[in-house]
């Protein structure tokens, strides 16, 4: 079936000065569909969604939405504040609905002294603005609020926090809630995965694939744009093309195309030459009159150009010493601060050991105490309790997520020398090998982008020649292009690596142990990420009980029971369970929606994880009617009484 086209863009073309971004953009996007848009940093994505979305404009070209279509666009870091507490920044993406709602308030209100003509008037503007205020979720504002911002890491005590004194990180997130609530036709989302931790990516993968909008998603989560979206949209060197793949099979078919383009320009090339050869050897003798042609004809020949590659960093780390067997051990650790209240902690951990090779993810929630863990381990932060010790010939390196050891004032240059005294032109050149070149190496180092500073700490740390890597989110801010070297590079390392990510494809990729936190502990398991998550899926399946019929469930369609008058306590408990039960009946159509979808995929280990997530979703739909009955028949009783 198809469906009709939200979004028309036609020969696109922006420019900053002399540098071209882009020209000849040209693609379309039809209702429902979810498409990537990939490229290397710098080729032009954020500037591409910013003129869809209408607050940058293009030199040329032209953007076309459908008649009355909504378009809303989540910036990669939101610059806003607000004097609203979370909760009511969030429901302004139901703004129509709210808007509705207030006017239905003063209907309502002037309805009483009302009459006659009037009356039938507002009775008839009432009656239209009850399905506008259905249509736009209105009776579902507060539930929908709620599960958007639990999803995204918010606890119920931080829904009437005032957005002003919210981390950077926690206003992204609500920028994104806000996003997500406001169901436009057209979703434009600038690396919505920033500021998540594991968890987060996971439920905003499951809201996303269910979401019936059409969306458009620029991000480096490999995993994440496989799960989301069915389209791949590649803007390098200035074009965009079009791939009609999620991302994993994109790279399939541009290898493919790649391959095929660069036969052609061979075989080209190779013509050519042959061409050239006969007019050289017979442009003068018997056969000059067919010489002349075959030159008219090459020269109406349209050229080839041979298929760029996007310069890669070359990233090769050779440790300076070999360590020994034992890297790391520590005694059953505490890890966190001490304040003027005393001491905070964050993390515990057990007796643990990292032995030469092993590479160790260290994955948990935001603010469970990863990066305070690595900063105890280096010697930064004191331990609370507990003994850390480093092996025989162990020369450690640290990669902090914030670069903080990059001093804003300095240059790259001569941050590099600061590192490793050597000659200017020696040092220019290795920068060169973390692409900056010209006067990149003189930029202040305030003004450089994430992803420069990213490679120039990267490139500090290679010069370290360290044999132990402690890496905390080395992955912020680079492509997806220059992941792929680092993972690359880290898996040929002859050291041993310990780090921190919220990239799942990159811990796949190279860890071989994994560390995770959870309420505080940590927990070690062996395998990569997809290892660690199927042996948590075993945990955490129910175990077959002799039960000869299942338990009835109430069909997620079904009307809630009626309220009956009760007091405000008992009003309130009711109003919670009630909202649960709207919670779980909304997962339970989540997951029967992602168990069609894996059914007909044939993706067997996601129909099993996603029948034992329906089978646990039904026992708690189950308990919490349980629950709400209780809750009825104890507020009946109380007002009987």
């Amino acid at each position: 079936m198809a469906f009709p086209i939200v979004l028309g863009v036609s020969q696109l073309g922006k420019s900053f000065g002399a540098e071209q971004i882009f020209s000849d953009v040209t693609f379309q996007l039809a209702e429902r569909e979810h498409a990537a848009l990939v490229g290397v940093n710098g080729a032009g994505k954020s500037t591409l969604l910013r003129i869809i979305a209408g607050i940058d404009d293009a030199q040329r070209g032209t953007v076309a939405l459908a008649g009355g279509a909504r378009v809303y666009y989540q910036a990669q870091e939101p610059n806003f504040s607000s004097e609203r507490t979370v909760r009511e920044e969030a429901r302004l993406g139901f703004a129509e609905a709210l808007q509705a709602g207030a006017r239905m308030h003063e209907i309502e209100h002037a309805m009483a002294e009302a009459a006659g003509d009037d009356l039938d008037a507002l009775l008839s503007e009432y009656d239209r603005l009850q399905i506008r205020f259905e249509a736009a979720g209105g009776y579902d504002v507060e539930h929908r609020t709620d599960e958007v911002l639990m999803g995204l890491g918010f606890t119920e005590n931080q829904f009437n926090e005032p957005v002003e004194q919210l981390s950077g990180g926690q206003k992204t997130r609500v920028a994104l809630a806000k996003a997500l609530l406001t169901s436009p036709d057209l979703l434009l989302l600038d690396e919505p995965t920033n500021h998540l931790d594991l968890a987060m990516v996971e439920w905003l993968e499951e809201f996303l694939r269910s979401w019936n909008g059409a969306c458009l998603i620029v991000s480096h989560d490999r995993y994440f744009l496989d799960r989301v979206t069915n389209r791949t949209l590649d803007l390098s060197f200035g074009r965009l093309e079009d791939y009609p793949a999620p991302y994993a099979r994109y790279l399939d078919l541009r290898e493919e195309r790649m391959t095929r383009r660069l036969q052609e320009y061979e075989e080209q090339q190779a013509f050519i030459a042959r061409t050239e050869e006969f007019i050289r050897k017979y442009k003068a003798g018997q056969r000059s009159r067919e010489a002349r042609g075959r030159q008219t004809r090459l020269d109406r020949l349209e050229r080839i150009d041979r298929p760029q590659e996007h310069e890669g960093l070359n990233l090769k780390l050779n440790p300076a010493i070999r360590s020994g067997r034992e890297v790391l051990s520590m005694s059953p650790l505490r890890a966190g601060y001490i304040g003027s209240d005393g001491q905070q902690l964050l993390v515990q951990t057990p007796e643990l050991t990292i032995e030469r090779g092993d590479r160790v993810a260290l994955v948990g929630p935001n603010g469970s105490g990863k990066s305070t863990l690595l900063r105890t381990l280096i010697g930064e932060i004191p331990a609370l309790k507990g003994r850390i010790g480093f092996g025989a010939n162990v020369k450690p390196g640290y990669y902090a997520q914030g670069h903080e050891r990059l001093p804003n004032e300095g240059t790259p240059l001569s941050v590099l020398l600061d590192t490793q005294p050597m000659g200017e032109e020696a040092a220019r050149t290795y920068l060169g090998r973390f692409l900056f070149s010209d006067d990149d190496v003189f930029k202040r180092i305030g003004s450089l982008s994430g992803g420069e500073r990213s490679r120039l700490a990267l490139a500090c740390l290679m010069l370290q020649q360290a044999n132990f890597l402690i890496l905390d989110e080395p992955t912020n801010h680079l492509d997806i292009h220059t992941r792929e070297t680092l993972e690359a590079m880290l898996q040929q390392f002859e050291g041993t690596v310990l780090l921190v990510s919220h990239d799942r494809f990159f811990i796949d990729q190279v860890a071989t142990r994994v560390w995770a936190i959870q309420n505080g502990a940590l927990t070690p398991y062996l395998g990569n990420y997809t290892d660690y998550q199927r042996h948590l899926n075993k945990q955490t399946t129910p175990k077959p009980e002799p039960v000869s019929e299942p338990a009835p469930v109430r069909p997620a369609s079904e009307p809630r029971p009626a309220r009956r008058p009760r007091g405000a306590a008992a009003e309130k408990q009711l109003a919670q369970a009630e909202r649960e039960i709207a919670r779980l009946e909304g997962r339970l159509n989540e997951l029967s929606d992602a168990l069609t979808v894996a059914s007909i995929d044939a993706d067997v280990a996601a129909v099993d994880r996603l029948g034992v997530e329906y089978a646990r979703a039904q026992e708690d739909l189950e308990s919490a009617y349980a629950n709400w009955e209780e809750l009825s028949a104890e507020a009946e009783l109380v007002a009987s009484g």
